[in-house]
């Protein structure tokens, strides 16, 4: 069986969580006999041996270089040495054409797609080979909007690609219904697979913590409620920092320590001043490696209060490394991890009494390390890749009766 799966990023060159869950899924199903290959929208050294990846260069493009981790940042050098930053949106219609350029070159069965950013390019290879296309949905444009309709550029390609799709998989029972709401979209069209985790991805914490300042401060008795992700509306930070203003009221040696990039950046840096606890919140910027590693292992606490969370893998990744969580009931996550504690997003109150709890109840954190290590014993991408593949043998046969 092959597969063409189109994919807007992959680790290490990837911003957020949508790149690895699109790598550790493509890894599961290439262990379940299916050969893919993916096609991304940049060119860089991913070093990946279980399928093969391969960059939508335009016709006349000799190189295309995604800036940093930013969505929006693409540059094109053309053959005759001209240079151009594409925005998130140029470089979509150049992607969907570059795609259905090599599709007609390339030998395939069927085409997954994640995420808007690719979902036009799978429409055109529908039109042009009919052949089924399965569309993976990370998130909804509502989501990424923190609640509100979106760009309607975005939700006009959602909407029209969803319509046309032989199945859609949501990430969750949170975006299925999110889809459903959207773009009134039938619910049997619809499969709900779980994100998971790669256990054998996540490297082990090596000592001599990068954040020597907050070790100081532990070792005079500061907690550290760590955040992992990026700063926009969606992830629902500045809930976090009201919240934080009545923790560091109630226990004054509680840092926050906020790790990732985004648009409200400057904007929380702000809010933390003008709420007066600008001393006991730490933005450290996006982290990868052992930087990334370390801020879990700082961690007393993991927080991810996000207004509109289609899954959220980061407690899982902060249970590995032995970090209770409190997340938003509003986060897909919170379907299958048990092992934590719930609060609505926009309940700072009882945000903050939870966070307030946790640190300050030695035995119910305790309790709650354990549950999490018992119940990431049976977290695999395995069920979810065998689902998947399901799906592809049920329209591949549809397609040969």
């Amino acid at each position: 069986m092959k597969v063409l799966m189109l994919g807007w990023e992959l680790p290490p060159h990837n911003s957020g969580g949508l790149g690895v869950a699109c790598y550790q899924l493509a890894e599961a199903l290439s262990k379940n006999d299916v050969d893919l290959e993916f096609i991304l929208p940049y060119q860089a050294e991913h070093s990946i041996n279980f399928m093969k990846v391969t960059a939508a260069r335009p016709a006349g493009v000799l190189e295309i270089i995604q800036s940093g981790i930013a969505y929006d940042s693409y540059k094109y050098i053309y053959r005759d040495g001209r240079e151009e930053w594409k925005d998130i949106y140029s470089q979509a219609r150049f992607y969907e054409e570059a795609v259905a350029n090599m599709a007609e070159r390339l030998s395939f069965d069927i085409v997954h797609a994640h995420d808007w950013l690719t979902f036009r390019a799978a429409l055109k290879i529908k039109a042009s080979k009919n052949c089924p296309i399965v569309l993976h949905v990370h998130s909804v444009e509502s989501d990424r909007a923190g609640g509100r309709r979106g760009n309607p550029l975005v939700c006009e390609i959602e909407e029209t690609a969803m319509l046309e799709a032989d199945t859609i998989i949501a990430v969750s029972e949170l975006t299925k219904k999110a889809i459903v709401r959207d773009y009134h979209i039938p619910e049997d069209k619809i499969e709900v697979v779980y994100n998971s985790i790669d256990q054998t991805q996540l490297q082990p914490i090596d000592g001599n913590n990068a954040y020597h300042y907050l070790m100081q401060l532990k070792a005079n008795n500061y907690k550290i409620v760590t955040n992992v992700g990026r700063l926009t509306i969606q992830k629902g930070l500045t809930n976090l920092l009201y919240a934080a203003k009545e923790v560091v009221a109630r226990m004054p040696k509680t840092i926050f320590l906020i790790v990732g990039s985004g648009d409200q950046y400057q904007e929380l840096i702000t809010l933390s001043a003008d709420l007066g606890i600008g001393a006991n919140v730490i933005f450290v910027g996006f982290q990868r490696g052992k930087e990334w590693r370390d801020s879990f292992d700082i961690a007393d606490l993991f927080v991810m209060p996000s207004v509109s969370e289609p899954f959220g893998l980061t407690p899982l990744e902060a249970g590995f490394y032995g970090v209770p969580s409190i997340i938003s009931k509003q986060a897909g996550v919170s379907e299958v991890f048990k092992s934590c504690l719930k609060v609505d997003f926009w309940d700072v109150n009882e945000m903050a009494n939870k966070i307030v709890g946790l640190l300050s109840n030695r035995s119910l954190s305790d309790v709650l390390k354990q549950e999490i290590s018992n119940e990431l014993t049976t977290v695999s991408w395995d069920v979810s890749a065998n689902k998947i593949k399901s799906l592809y043998e049920r329209h591949l046969l549809g397609a040969t009766a």
